[in-house]
């Protein structure tokens, strides 16, 4: 039989404790250890033609963003930006593709374009602030017209505590 001091009682009730809180979260979203430890993770969802984040805000620190596109036909892209402007409001060239050296606008980076059915993932350190997540492929289209997957309303905004 083992037997344990009082003190190392209390360190595995400890640690089976916040190993239950972790494995708490609901499906996906920022985890129930994050309001500690600040950071955590965004579960983002891309479709045609909507960004669609499993928080509207996370805690500053590591934020890692998992993006999922479902698709269905499109390729899509997470472009994270920080700004006072409005979602809808980012200079945009006249196709629609968002100036990622914009007034106003400081570029965080991105999961590059990815193909329905796939997952792509990036983790930034975010100070406080606001911030959108955007879409911002520029594709031809068969008619010769450009789809602008922004102006088409793939943008969210998104706000760091």
């Amino acid at each position: 039989m083992i037997t344990f001091t009082r003190s190392a009682r209390l360190a595995i009730i400890g640690s089976l404790a916040v190993a239950g809180l972790t494995g708490c979260s609901s499906g996906g979203g920022a985890s129930a250890t994050t309001a500690a430890t600040g950071g955590g993770t965004v579960d983002v969802v891309l479709s045609e033609f909507a960004v669609v984040p499993s928080v509207p805000s996370i805690a500053a620190g590591k934020v890692t963003f998992v993006a999922t596109n479902t698709g269905p036909d499109d390729p899509h892209e997470l472009v994270v930006f920080k700004t006072d402007l409005g979602d809808r409001n980012l200079p945009a060239s006249p196709e629609g593709k968002v100036d990622e050296e914009g007034a106003g606008l400081t570029f965080i980076g991105e999961i590059e374009e990815f193909d329905p059915g796939k997952t792509g993932t990036a983790t930034f350190d975010l100070a406080p602030g606001k911030y959108v997540l955007v879409c911002n492929i520029v594709q031809d289209e068969p008619d010769g017209t450009k789809e602008s997957h922004y102006l088409k309303g793939m943008s969210i905004p998104f706000t760091v505590n």
